[in-house]
């Protein structure tokens, strides 16, 4: 005879796993772990910079932070090293974490040729690579949705 009840191979999934057969990653996950990443951005730069500070004042190179090529470079420093120990705490490997690092510079490096062009200044580097670095995470993420969905 033939049974109307589920087997475990034919129970429908998880709504949050499953769709069309393969994998969905959690939503809620997602944002969760995306605001985590934001955090961890913010952390950095407001732990990170005074010590950059410090170190640069110590060594006579303070010049480098007000510079704005080497300010941005140090300032995507601090976001990419508590990121990558944020990341690295959850579980991630070290290709995701190299790939969100470099996600926190390509705004800086992109913006630096209007900046040498002198279309933009200082000011609008600082803005823009700041703003411009979440969508840039963003997109690292939503390359691999698994992996930032699976925390």
């Amino acid at each position: 005879m033939h049974s109307e009840s589920a087997t475990p191979s034919t129970a429908p999934a998880p709504a949050d796993t499953m769709a069309q057969g393969g994998y969905r990653p959690s939503v809620k996950k997602f944002a969760l772990h995306y605001a985590e990443m934001v955090a961890a951005m913010a952390v950095g730069m407001v732990v990170l910079h005074p010590v950059w500070m410090f170190v640069l004042d110590v060594l006579g190179a303070a010049g480098l932070m007000r510079n704005p090529y080497s300010g941005a470079l140090i300032m995507a420093t601090n976001v990419t090293v508590a990121m990558s120990a944020w990341m690295r705490f959850r579980g991630h490997r070290w290709r995701p974490i190299a790939e969100m690092g470099a996600a926190m510079y390509v705004p800086f490096l992109v913006l630096f040729v209007p900046l040498a062009l002198d279309l933009i200044d200082t000011g609008a580097l600082m803005l823009w690579g700041h703003l411009l670095m979440v969508p840039a995470m963003a997109v690292a993420m939503l390359l691999r949705p698994r992996e930032y969905a699976h925390c």
